[in-house]
């Protein structure tokens, strides 16, 4: 007899402590070898850290040089396994690379495969479309320009290495987020600051005959992240907006304490329409995560206005109610948010931008 699992309350589990204050976490499964989590570190040396799920908790795998690392990406074409880290700051040496990364068999370990030069890198995202494999940067900014070329690389198969296959404008954005829908394909961006105010549209393109092209503009406020989800046949696209600024507008009373939004696709319009209003501080990340039956989020709620010290939320969904607060979860600068599932149970780990240390919570169910 199947049993449904129904969320009954949230635990701390593990206590992780990290190289550095952690930007972003990426929790990935490499085939007959394990669950690992790679953590965005700030500081060179130690850079950022690999951690092996090992008895039932993360324990240090490997450590790997990064420049102020925002994000880790895992990713596989046919038979390779790939890590690419999104550098923030220059390398010693005065150069900006962001590098992929491959697993090495061998030697157990990831090991430098693809150097690319980018601007104060901030995401990765990797996916697949009619069989090519490929990665998109986002570039924050170069110098004080925060409107310059986010970057798509197509994977050449032929010398195994990723090349320019388009620039896209963007505004000091923060994040890449790919999806379907039936045969269609989309690459959503968060546009975060142009300069001089967080109120700018941040864009969704659909891929047609071969390249990105924009499909449908959203008035997003420092948007930071992207988080698409199904539930049954009704898609949605949930936006955290960061901080509502604008040089030319007088200051509202909180710059954090402000609504993000979900938005479900109207197949009829063929847009994406507002479904619901969250009031959040300062949100960072959404992560979606089912347990049973039941649909979540999470939020990433990092500041607001005058302690890093804020609750971050799991939200339930409630069916025509939409998404309802059910869990508050005490976090310090919360930046990231993953979920994952091993043998023993489902799990949360969110990881920290104001204090070395990022926690892993066990999701008790009925």
């Amino acid at each position: 007899l199947l049993v449904k699992h129904r969320l009954d309350y949230v635990e701390e589990y593990q206590n992780l402590v990290t190289n550095s204050e952690t930007m972003g976490v990426e929790v990935f499964t490499i085939p007959k070898v394990g669950l690992f989590a790679a953590t965005a570190n700030r500081y060179t040396p130690p850079g950022s850290a690999i951690y092996k799920w090992t008895d039932g908790k993360f324990v240090p795998y490997q450590n790997i040089p990064t420049y102020q690392a925002q994000a880790w990406k895992y990713f596989t074409i046919g038979k390779k396994i790939f890590l690419a880290v999104a550098n923030f700051e220059q390398n010693g040496r005065g150069q900006e690379f962001s590098v992929i990364y491959k697993w090495s068999r061998r030697k157990e370990k990831f090991i430098t495969y693809q150097r690319i030069t980018t601007h104060s890198a901030r995401d990765w995202e990797a996916f697949v479309i009619e069989g090519e494999a490929f990665l998109a940067v986002v570039n924050h900014r170069e110098g004080n320009n925060h409107n310059i070329d986010s970057v798509i690389y197509r994977w050449n198969p032929r010398t195994g290495l990723f090349e320019t296959n388009q620039t896209i404008p963007t505004s000091g954005a923060y994040d890449w987020e790919f999806f379907t829908i039936g045969p269609y394909s989309f690459l959503a961006v968060a546009n975060t600051f142009n300069g001089t105010s967080t109120k700018i549209y941040s864009h969704i393109y659909i891929w047609l005959s071969g390249s990105f092209q924009l499909f449908q503009s959203i008035l997003t406020f420092g948007a930071a992240d992207w988080e698409v989800f199904h539930i049954g046949d009704r898609v949605f696209l949930a936006v955290a907006n960061s901080h509502s600024y604008d040089s030319g507008m007088p200051a509202p009373s909180n710059f954090y304490a402000i609504n993000s939004s979900i938005y479900e696709l109207n197949i009829t319009a063929q847009m994406f329409v507002k479904f619901q209003d969250l009031l959040t501080y300062s949100a960072l990340d959404w992560e979606f995560f089912s347990v049973g039956d039941d649909s979540f989020l999470v939020v990433a709620n990092s500041f607001d206005g005058f302690t890093f010290s804020v609750n971050s939320i799991i939200y339930r969904w409630q069916g025509y109610e939409g998404f309802v607060a059910t869990h508050h979860l005490p976090t310090v600068g919360c930046r990231d948010w993953e979920a994952f599932h091993t043998t023993e149970g489902s799990y949360l780990l969110y990881s920290s931008a104001k204090e070395p240390l990022s926690k892993v919570l066990k999701l008790k169910t009925t």
